[in-house]
């Protein structure tokens, strides 16, 4: 398997594994744990359970002073993300939102282009054309969808905080860094936001002492974190952050899944249309990819 494929399925395993956001973090809601207390335990035992992976593995520590600045501002720009979207799950539908999540590809591009003076591809614009219509089909999804102004804002701040993020990866000497690395500081770094969100500790809630708020806090720690983080980290190192940013797509098409298979969401044909618009997006840009990369070799 070349570095261009794994890149693609470490991004695609990103996406997905994202979207389960909702799956494990809606039942905690429903027990009656703030989103500050839900993300606060998302973050400590995701720092805690990749730390001991590392010792495991003997995996490095080791940042210089530059990267140790720059992982403060990723764990800050992750986190911000973070209470955004888990927010947003609170003013709309949890498959609107994470829907909603993916107008960040156009945020990257237009970052890059700005900032770095990247130029935008062909093939790019007609991936992120053909997902943002997708994006459009489900941000409309028919009767009996919830969307509010409030949910929108969050999940574009959130949005825009995510970009950041990638970008720095790719764009900063945090490229050199290993994954396991990389993620470790991102979280450790992202649990200053958690700790101002519980008010230092004062509005901190425990975890229900039964088996699904326990397995959900544990869930949401490896899924959408570790997983998530780890294989997002690797992507952009290999294949950039707006290939990454399109194969993200298939978050919301999770976010949809779990929205209608576990919460009752309605789907409706919008939806349906929405979901094969962005799944033809991110096949355009990877098969894209792989006739330049064959073409090269010829």
């Amino acid at each position: 398997m070349n570095s261009l494929t794994k890149g693609y399925i470490f991004g695609a395993v990103a996406a997905v594994s994202y979207g389960t956001n909702p799956l494990f973090a809606v039942p905690l809601y429903e027990k009656g744990l703030s989103v500050g207390s839900v993300l606060f335990y998302r973050y400590i035992i995701a720092t805690l359970l990749l730390g001991l992976i590392m010792v495991y593995k003997r995996s490095s520590f080791s940042v210089t002073r530059r990267q140790a600045m720059l992982l403060v501002a990723e764990g800050i720009l992750f986190g911000l993300s973070s209470v955004g979207l888990f927010e947003a799950y609170r003013y709309m539908d949890v498959g609107i939102a994470s829907t909603m999540l993916f107008v960040e590809p156009v945020m990257i591009a237009l970052l890059l282009w700005v900032f770095w003076r990247e130029r935008i591809s062909a093939r790019t614009v007609v991936s992120i054309t053909i997902s943002l219509a997708g994006v459009v089909f489900l941000c409309n999804p028919g009767e009996g969808a919830y969307v509010s102004p409030v949910g929108v804002a969050l999940v574009m701040a959130a949005s825009l905080s995510y970009g950041l993020y990638m970008i720095l990866i790719n764009k900063t000497s945090l490229s050199r860094l290993s994954g396991l690395t990389l993620t470790f500081w991102s979280l450790l770094f992202g649990n200053i936001v958690m700790i101002a969100k519980v008010g230092f500790f004062t509005q901190l809630q425990p975890v229900p002492a039964d088996a699904l708020s326990i397995g959900c806090a544990l869930g949401l720690s490896i899924f959408p974190t570790i997983v998530s983080i780890l294989t997002v980290a690797l992507a952009v190192q290999i294949i950039g952050s707006v290939p990454v940013s399109i194969l993200g797509a298939l978050e919301p098409v999770t976010g949809v899944a779990v929205g209608v298979l576990v919460f009752g969401e309605v789907m409706t044909l919008r939806v349906a249309a929405g979901v094969v618009l962005i799944l033809v997006a991110v096949t355009v840009l990877v098969t894209g990819k792989r006739k330049r990369r064959s073409l090269s070799a010829d």
